[in-house]
Order: C-alpha cells, then sequence, then structure tokens
C-alpha cells in the first residue's frame, strides 16, 4: 500500500497483519480520492476505523489541514504513528487509541469539528450507521460536511434507512468495487 498522490505520494505505508483489518485496496483509494479532490484542500478529516491510516494520510498529502484517527487496536495506532512519521505528517494528526464511541466524544469534549469523514468499519458488524448518529449527535461535523462509508451490500439498506431516520443527511453517490461499496454523505 503506497500514498499515492500529493506531497508524500509513493511513500510505502506500513499495514498491520490481522484478520480483522481491511485495507483499502489502492484503486478504490485512487477512486474515492478522484471524486473528493476539489473537497481536501484545508479541510479537517476524521478516519474512523483507521487501520493503517490509509485515508487520513492520502487526504494530509493531498493538502487536508488536520486528520484526526481513530482505531480500538493498539498494534494499528502504533502503524499510524508509524506512518504519520514516515510521511512526515504526524504533526498535522492526532491519533486516538479507543472505541469509536469513546473517540467521538472526546473529540466532542475538544470541540473538534470535521468536514470529511472516513468511515470503514469491519464489514457486517453493523456499527457503520451507529458511528454517524453519533457523529451528528456529537455535533462533530462543519456545515456541508461530506461522510464517506465503505461497506458491503448488507449495510447499504441500513445507510439509507438511517438517512429517513435522521433527516440530516443526504446520500449523494454509491460506487461498487467488487465486493467492496464507496457510499457519500452530505450534511
Amino acid at each position: 500500500m503506497r500514498v499515492i498522490s500529493g506531497r508524500a505520494r509513493g511513500t510505502k505505508l506500513k499495514t498491520i497483519e490481522s484478520m480483522s483489518t481491511r485495507p483499502t485496496l489502492d484503486r478504490v483509494k485512487e477512486s474515492l480520492f478522484n471524486i473528493l479532490q476539489k473537497d481536501i484542500t484545508e479541510k479537517n478529516v476524521l478516519d474512523l476505523f483507521a487501520g493503517s491510516g490509509a485515508l487520513g494520510i492520502e487526504a494530509l498529502s493531498r493538502g487536508a489541514n488536520k486528520a484526526y484517527f481513530s482505531d480500538s487496536n493498539p498494534e494499528a495506532v502504533k502503524v499510524i504513528k508509524e506512518n504519520l512519521t514516515k510521511t512526515r505528517f504526524i504533526d498535522y494528526s492526532k491519533v486516538y487509541n479507543m472505541s469509536y464511541e469513546k473517540a467521538i466524544t472526546k473529540m466532542s469534549n475538544e470541540n473538534v469539528k470535521i468536514d470529511i469523514v472516513f468511515i470503514d468499519p469491519p464489514y457486517r458488524l453493523g456499527i457503520a450507521a451507529n458511528s454517524i448518529k453519533l457523529i451528528i449527535q456529537n455535533d462533530l461535523l462543519n456545515e456541508n460536511a461530506i461522510i464517506i462509508v465503505e461497506t458491503d451490500e448488507k449495510e447499504i439498506l441500513e445507510l439509507k434507512n438511517l438517512n429517513k431516520e435522521l433527516q440530516k443527511i443526504e446520500i449523494t453517490d454509491l460506487r461498487k468495487y467488487g465486493r467492496a461499496s464507496l457510499i457519500f454523505l452530505r450534511v
């Protein structure tokens, strides 16, 4: 896995060897950032369920202002910090080693405001919709924020139902890449 574009272009990122972590494929990541390219500069991003931190690091490489990373796995957090050091983005980031619920609450208490959220939880656990609810309830988002969820088929319906329930979000795009789907939401 590598940084695709920007200041850290070509830098190889370390990944964790774990059955519970599934890195975003380079082709999916490249498509995602081609779609977001005009929305990244000077924005604050959140990489929730960060794994290696590849999505947040790609955003920083392309001009994001600051990136927040959250993962409950201590091994993943160690890898994120190593990748941030390697890409020289450590000063533009904050890493939380805790559950997504605690990280969202902590960011809210710290008055963090986010413009772009990457949510890439383990598939089939049904936690993408709950994380979006918590982000909205904790008022973490700036106006016109974008949330991107990487998920499989099963959770797409759950996110569509969340859209109806909250009436604060709108699904603006859905892209499929084999088993993975990217769902774009605007708040």
